[in-house]
């Protein structure tokens, strides 16, 4: 295996290789997608597929050697060995739903993970024009023009709550565990939004506190936890413990899957 680039190097990568996708997904997005079914029920389109691989053939050019699990090449049976490598996550369209639906609240997605920990993360928002990206110095905020480029960047920080005031939730995943549990939080603004854009919202400092209840995969997840910790959050599973990510071999769960878990800011509790 290659060595892996120095971390901000490769987080140039990422941003390159996520905003190379922002022209052919927002064109299929505005001449309507048409949607398939994978085995599991989830939603797939020309946009995943195509910004699946132009992402693998960057990150196969720019950083050979890494081992990638991307969504839709694990659909397919594509999973390379990640046992004790560093590697990473990609989700070439989280929000599918979303993107079907007119909802521009989707993303791409790309993490690295080391040691179980989402190390770098990059979100991209392309009918935003937003993206997010979080290291171990720190994490900003994007603004991307028409023509595909950054204009500004601004570091950003969650907020220090030892209560939460703003919870995020799912468009389509929120259920009744969901809002008891925002109840019990005192939060007393619950805002929807779609994808990873819920992490990245409590990285800013825009909300305070995301339950996720139901299944989840780490590609879901990785690069927009990556991108609140690197804020000052943090999130948990329902026992406290920091979510971890490359779970695999376990009898009585699927690879890659996620427990349950509490995404919050930066003093406020898991529980």
């Amino acid at each position: 295996m290659s060595k892996i680039p120095p971390l901000q190097s490769l987080l140039d990568i990422f941003e390159r290789a996520a905003l190379l996708t922002g022209d052919p997904i927002l064109h299929i997005y505005r001449a309507g997608p048409d949607a398939r079914y994978k085995s599991d029920a989830s939603p797939v389109t020309d946009a995943d597929e195509r910004a699946e691989a132009i992402i693998l053939t960057r990150l196969a050019t720019e950083c050979p050697g890494i081992p990638v699990v991307a969504e839709e090449s694990a659909a397919a049976g594509r999973i390379p060995d990640v046992e004790g490598k560093p590697f990473l996550l990609v989700d070439p369209l989280d929000g599918t739903k979303e993107f079907i639906n007119g909802n521009d609240d989707f993303t791409v997605n790309i993490a690295l993970i080391d040691k179980g920990i989402p190390v770098l993360g990059f979100v991209y928002a392309p009918a935003l024009g937003l993206a997010y990206r979080g290291s171990p110095e720190g994490a900003e905020k994007l603004w991307v023009d028409t023509n595909f480029q950054v204009t500004r960047r601004q570091p950003m920080r969650a907020r220090a709550l030892a209560s939460p005031d703003i919870a995020v939730t799912s468009r389509w995943s929120r259920c009744a565990q969901t809002d008891a549990f925002i109840n019990h939080s005192g939060a007393s603004d619950i805002r929807t939004v779609g994808s990873s854009l819920k992490f990245c919202l409590i990285a800013e400092g825009a909300a305070d506190i995301y339950p996720r209840f139901g299944r989840t995969m780490e590609w879901d997840t990785a690069a927009g936890d990556a991108i609140l910790r690197a804020a000052g959050g943090m999130t948990f599973d329902l026992d406290g413990h920091p979510l971890t990510y490359g779970k695999t071999g376990r009898p009585d769960c699927a690879d890659f899957a996620n427990p349950d878990f509490v995404a919050r800011c930066s003093g406020n509790k898991a529980r």
